[in-house]
C-alpha cells in the first residue's frame, strides 16, 4: 500500500528525505542546498516550500515538492512542482500521475489557482493536462520549458 506523505509528518524520515531528494537530482557539490533547503521546509509556517515523499511501507519511492522558485527566469510564476521521481522498479503503475494529482490538490487547499513546473521532457506532463506556456532560463542559461496547469 502506497501512502504520499508531507516529510513534515515523518520528522523521523527526515534525513531518509534529504539522501532521496539529493541523490535523484543532486550532484557532488548541492549537498548542502538539498540539506538546508528540505530541512527548512520542515520549520517554517509557510506554506511552501513542502516536500512529499511517496512510501511502500517505511521505504521511500518517490517523492516530489512544491517550491517558490525552481531556479528559472521566471520568477513572476509561483509556486512550482519539482523533484518529481519515482524509482525505476515502481514505474509503470501511474505513481507519477499520483503524485501530480497529489500536488494539485495540495495547492488548491493552500489556496492557489494554477502551479507551474519547468523541465526538458515533452510529452509526460502533457498526458496529465499540463499546458505548455513558453520557455524560461535556468541559472546556466540554459532553455527549460515551461508548464501550467489551473486548479
Amino acid at each position: 500500500m502506497f501512502e504520499i506523505v508531507d516529510i513534515r509528518q515523518k520528522p523521523d524520515m527526515l534525513q531518509a528525505a534529504v539522501q532521496y531528494f539529493w541523490k535523484q537530482w543532486g550532484s557532488e557539490s548541492s549537498y548542502h542546498f538539498y540539506r538546508d533547503c528540505i530541512e527548512r521546509s520542515v520549520e517554517t509556517e509557510s506554506d511552501v516550500p513542502r516536500f512529499y515523499v511517496l512510501l511502500d511501507g517505511d521505504r521511500i519511492v518517490g517523492g516530489y515538492a512544491l517550491l517558490r522558485s525552481d531556479l528559472n527566469s521566471r520568477q513572476d510564476l509561483f509556486p512550482w512542482f519539482a523533484c518529481l521521481h519515482v524509482d525505476s522498479e515502481y514505474r509503470g503503475q501511474n505513481l507519477g500521475g499520483q503524485l501530480q494529482n497529489h500536488a494539485i490538490n495540495e495547492v488548491k487547499t493552500k489556496g492557489y489557482d494554477k502551479l507551474y513546473l519547468c523541465t526538458d521532457l515533452t510529452d509526460y506532463y502533457e498526458k496529465n493536462n499540463w499546458a505548455y506556456i513558453g520557455k524560461g532560463y535556468l541559472l546556466d542559461d540554459e532553455e527549460t520549458r515551461i508548464y501550467e496547469i489551473c486548479i
